[in-house]
């Protein structure tokens, strides 16, 4: 064994990190046919199972909300939410489901807020996300909508933004400020979306910037990525952060 190989291999663990550790998924798409997570029943159920295998009992799922494209609507969701929880029972699965939204920053969004018509999970937490092409513009006027509102704003996966790959630092200092919480994607340390992403994830580790985690699954290859990486010596250093999944 080379002396590189040797020193690759120090950084893994020998035995795989227990997702149980996390207690709550907050972010994944479960609900079949109304965005592009899951589209039959079938898949759904695959996926919890795959869920409960890998140590994780607790889940809200969270369905993409954006106007041109998935406009679900609370009342949709929750009666999605409701046909997956009868299959549950069905088939016997100790999973618990609960179901949020991931809201699109789009010109809708504040008006939404202000109407107070959010899912949310938690104490009002609510996920909300932004282009991956094109850095968004009066941020501060989105959250200041949804603090004077009453819910607490969590950023999806801030570690996929190519635009906060440059100072990063500064960019957390300025969302933490205006009190965002920020989620970073189990995924994102495996390489699965690109190596900067990888990068990015575990930069946030190291410094402490995640306040919470998710898969992010849409499909059950998804969890079967996570499940090949979870020996990563990353996804062992989540133990040492203090998650708010840990606290839901």
């Amino acid at each position: 064994m080379g002396l590189f190989q040797s020193i690759f291999q120090s950084k893994n663990a020998k035995t795989p990190y227990d997702l149980a550790d996390l207690g709550v998924d907050v972010h994944s798409h479960l609900i079949p046919g109304i965005d592009d997570g899951a589209q039959t029943i079938d898949q759904t159920i695959g996926m919890l199972i795959k869920f409960h295998d890998l140590g994780m009992k607790r889940l809200v799922t969270t369905p993409h909300i954006m106007s041109d494209l998935y406009r679900n609507t609370p009342e949709s969701i929750l009666e999605g939410l409701k046909l997956v929880r009868e299959q549950i029972e069905l088939h016997n699965i100790d999973v618990k489901l609960d179901a949020a939204a991931e809201y699109f920053y789009d010109e809708f969004l504040i008006e939404k807020v202000k109407k107070k018509e959010l899912l949310t999970f938690g104490e009002n937490l609510v996920l909300f996300e932004f282009s991956f092409s094109t850095e968004p513009f009066q941020i501060g006027e989105l959250i200041f909508a949804m603090k004077t509102n009453g819910y607490q704003p969590v950023l999806a996966h801030f570690e996929r933004y190519p635009y906060y790959f440059s100072q990063p630092e500064k960019q957390v200092e300025e969302l933490k400020n205006k009190g965002v919480k920020l989620q970073m994607n189990l995924n994102s340390l495996t390489g699965h979306y690109g190596p900067q992403v990888r990068k990015q994830a575990e930069l946030m580790v190291d410094n402490g910037w995640v306040d919470m985690v998710g898969s992010d699954c849409h499909r059950i290859e998804h969890l079967h990525i996570l499940e090949k990486n979870l020996n990563l010596h990353y996804f062992h250093k989540l133990k040492n952060l203090p998650l708010l999944n840990r606290t839901l």
